[in-house]
């Protein structure tokens, strides 16, 4: 990475941490029904891949924060990573939000379930519950904020000239 990227990547994961900080103090950070505005970051990666490391290290900083422990401090952090990596990958920007909302409603759902029941009778009833309510959580923030960001950051002259894209795939 150059030092340019390696900055960029810095910066996203510095954002990650202030916003998921501020969603904490308004307690809607963590929890079954929660609306993290720092994962509307994770579509920087369709603009910025080298960004996906930098959300990586701010959701694992943000993390030391949740209180479902150890279990979404790893599994939590790794689902952010490969999301924003495979959001890097997305053949257009409408489609960069979806694997942010399905990973996180997916294996964060199931981290709460877990912690909320263990894996008896009522995982299951658990897992729906939480699958669901974080996977609004996420469309919402992915969806709303992060196609916004997507669509106005191209436009911005400091931004447009460090996109990898080719400008007219946007």
């Amino acid at each position: 990475m150059k030092t340019r990227q390696l900055t960029l990547a810095a910066m996203a994961g510095a954002a990650y941490i202030a916003l998921t900080l501020l969603g904490s103090v308004c307690g809607i950070a963590f929890g079954p029904i929660q609306c993290r505005f720092s994962d509307a970051l994770c579509v920087l990666p369709f603009l910025f891949p080298e960004t996906a490391w930098g959300l990586f290290v701010g959701c694992l900083v943000s993390n030391i924060l949740s209180p479902y422990g150890l279990l979404d401090l790893i599994v939590g952090s790794l689902t952010t990573l490969v999301a924003a990596l495979l959001t890097a990958r997305c053949p257009n920007r409408y489609l960069a939000p979806l694997p942010p909302v399905l990973l996180n409603g997916i294996l964060v759902g199931g981290i709460i379930a877990f912690e909320q029941t263990g894996l008896g009778d009522a995982f299951a009833a658990a897992y729906w519950f939480n699958a669901c309510s974080v996977t609004v959580g996420e469309a919402i923030v992915c969806y709303g904020l992060g196609l916004l960001l997507l669509w106005r950051l191209p436009r911005i002259p400091f931004f447009r000239a460090r996109i990898t894209r080719r400008y007219h795939n946007i």
